[in-house]
């Protein structure tokens, strides 16, 4: 996935904060990666993580600028760093077309850090806050993709990943997040037709992406196998397989690899995010 190289980027829509946040007492709030699932859920949902941890981190970190080093899309072909602020940016430009749209802030953070909904540390994966309508990510999440998850990684299975929360306050926005209600468990449940819904409009969004000006040509089905890959790895039954030892249908939050896999590649072949309506269409 080449980013064109003088595409100009606006890294005002990334915030990066340095340093980490420390909760009081030392350590992390979180007990690990096996509380991604339940921990995601009640970010999305809106509940305040500092409600499930009990304690909240000391104050922001400082924060970096990343306009000096983030200028042209050949800086991210460079950097990790600045290729989310090309993938954000395009994402953006996409769902611009959107009746309403507002731009939603990427936060890249380390270890810990504030946000609209409560305290979060690493362990909590990528998230969308509805509260303070930004996107939260540690970097080092991509490394346990692959290490913990057996995710074959990659430039575009990153680009998926932030689609996906876009995707959330896209959701936000049009009201759809309204609809799981207290339905937030089971493999039919709200919370699973949102996070599938989610996964397709990704899709749609890389069927879209080099008409947006940030890439040089269209992703290729190396960087397309990435996305689904990377979506199969987080999969329910594929997290619970991995930390639990068996699979349990009736705690499904965010369904099956091949649900995932189904509705990423729904949103792409179609290019239509009508295509994604899992309420309405079922999962």
């Amino acid at each position: 996935m080449d980013f064109r190289d003088q595409a100009d980027l606006d890294a005002s829509q990334v915030e990066e904060r340095t340093g980490g946040g420390r909760f009081p007492g030392g350590g992390l709030a979180v007990g690990g990666i096996t509380g991604i699932i339940a921990l995601i859920a009640a970010l999305v949902f809106g509940v305040n993580p500092g409600d499930i941890m009990g304690r909240e981190p000391e104050g922001l970190p400082p924060t970096a600028n990343l306009s000096a080093q983030c200028r042209k899309g050949s800086d991210a072909d460079q950097s990790d760093k600045c290729r989310v602020v090309g993938v954000v940016n395009s994402i953006q430009e996409y769902w611009s077309g959107l009746d309403g749209y507002r731009p939603a802030k990427t936060v890249l953070f380390s270890q810990a850090t504030n946000t609209g909904c409560g305290a979060a540390d690493s362990s909590v994966g990528p998230f969308y806050c509805p509260r303070d309508e930004q996107v939260y990510l540690d970097l080092s999440f991509f490394d346990v993709l692959q290490s913990r998850f057996g995710a074959e990684g990659g430039p575009f299975a990153q680009a998926y990943v932030i689609a996906h929360e876009y995707g959330h306050h896209v959701q936000n926005l049009t009201g759809q997040m309204d609809r799981v209600g207290q339905d937030r468990q089971g493999p039919d449940s709200g919370s699973v037709k949102l996070e599938l819904q989610a996964d397709c409009y990704a899709g749609v969004w890389a069927k879209h992406a080099v008409d947006t000006g940030f890439y040089e040509k269209p992703f290729t089905r190396s960087d397309i196998q990435q996305a689904l890959d990377a979506a199969a790895a987080v999969g329910d039954d594929r997290i619970q397989e991995r930390t639990q030892g068996r699979v349990d249908p009736e705690a499904f939050t965010h369904g099956t690899a091949q649900q995932r896999v189904r509705w990423f590649t729904t949103g792409y072949e179609t290019g239509s995010p009508e295509q994604c309506d899992t309420f309405q269409r079922g999962v």
